[in-house]
């Protein structure tokens, strides 16, 4: 296909795309082989692992998990999805895991000082100089959103993107601190955290999936650790984003969340702050609270189309992940000539421009 068609067919596609169904890896399709390291910081230790090898000119996919999560529970169901494949085979992927949430970690004496967000954030740099990385793309959920949003913030040149599901860029207020306290006096740490991961209506339905997720941080051996690291998010800072100021996210911003999500509010109000000529919104239908393990096959196709946008993967416009589809991705974008440089670039190379302004997708299934 010529460039001009390729780039008419992808610019059709902005209206109405349509996303394959969840698969697993094909037949026949092995995992990456995985390799942990850990570096210590001003702050502590801190273990990440690492998929496949670095790429020329490529940033790093670089995620960061949520509270009570850690990378595998986290991201698994995503980056094993078998139409993610085509995409990460084009990167190196760095997946961190929060100080203390590694699977096998000790629990933390008694009396030890958790990390801020804000000393979590500034141990990112300590890996990607251990890895030798220059740039990444930022994958992140609840508090490792915020977690890559504030590192991004100080760190501008590194980050050449952020995909944020749930982030809430706030600090807690005096009714929202108050609210916590009295929760914690009748609510346990898990059932706490079960309700940051998941809307009220999955709990009440108790799916598999909540009930499998349940058991996992009821019985989780380093739970002292996980409510350390829930007590540094409930204290974080406020991001103070500005859409029209300085403090603001310089890359492209893809943010997601699901319908009815416990943080859709969040996310919405997140949305109003940020650059709308860099940031996309994906509000999905029907995938709860953590749209990542819910919804795997219509995120890889959101960000398929959002690391085109930052001009990767150009040549891959009429892909599987294109031809195969049974589900439908309305997008509605305003877009006019106050387009950032990436999406500039994007345009020319034929790709839907992650940075078209006001460009908002709703999923459904």
């Amino acid at each position: 296909m010529e460039n001009g068609d390729c780039r008419q067919a992808t610019m059709a596609e902005l209206q109405e795309v349509n996303i394959t169904e969840e698969k697993p890896l094909l037949p026949g399709q092995t995992p990456e082989a995985a390799k942990t390291h850990s570096v210590e910081t001003p702050y502590g230790s801190v273990t990440f692992t690492v998929y496949g090898t670095p790429k020329p000119k490529r940033p790093a996919i670089f995620t960061y998990h949520d509270v009570g999560l850690n990378y595998k529970t986290c991201f698994k169901p995503l980056f094993d999805f078998g139409d993610m494949q085509e995409i990460i085979k084009n990167f190196v992927r760095v997946h961190v895991e929060a100080p203390g949430m590694e699977e096998g970690a000790p629990v933390f004496p008694l009396g030890y000082q958790y990390p801020s967000l804000d000393q979590l954030a500034d141990m990112i740099p300590a890996i990607l100089q251990y890895l030798n990385f220059s740039t990444i793309i930022g994958v992140g959920v609840g508090a490792g959103a915020y977690i890559l949003s504030r590192f991004a913030l100080l760190n501008p040149d590194v980050v050449e993107g952020l995909v944020l599901i749930n982030i809430d860029c706030n600090a807690k207020g005096w009714m929202d601190w108050a609210a916590h306290k009295l929760t914690g006096l009748t609510s346990s740490i898990s059932e706490m955290i079960l309700e940051h991961l998941f809307s009220q209506e999955e709990l009440s339905g108790d799916s598999e999936l909540v009930q499998r997720y349940r058991d996992i941080i009821m019985h989780a051996p380093n739970l002292e650790n996980i409510e350390l690291f829930w007590n540094s998010y409930n204290n974080r800072r406020d991001l103070h984003f500005e859409r029209r100021g300085d403090a603001n996210l310089k890359c492209p911003v893809m943010l997601v969340v699901g319908d009815q999500a416990p943080y859709e509010d969040a996310v919405v109000e997140c949305n109003s702050k940020l650059d709308p000529t860099k940031t996309s919104f994906l509000k999905m239908a029907d995938s709860g609270g953590q749209p990542q393990l819910t919804q795997p096959g219509k995120l890889t196709e959101a960000f398929k189309y959002f690391v085109q946008g930052m001009g990767y993967m150009a040549s891959s416009c009429m892909t599987r992940l294109s031809r195969s589809r049974t589900a439908s991705l309305t997008s509605r974008a305003s877009i006019d000539s106050g387009r950032s440089r990436t999406a500039s670039q994007s345009s020319e190379s034929g790709i839907v421009p992650s940075g078209s302004p006001g460009h908002t997708m709703e999923v459904s299934s």
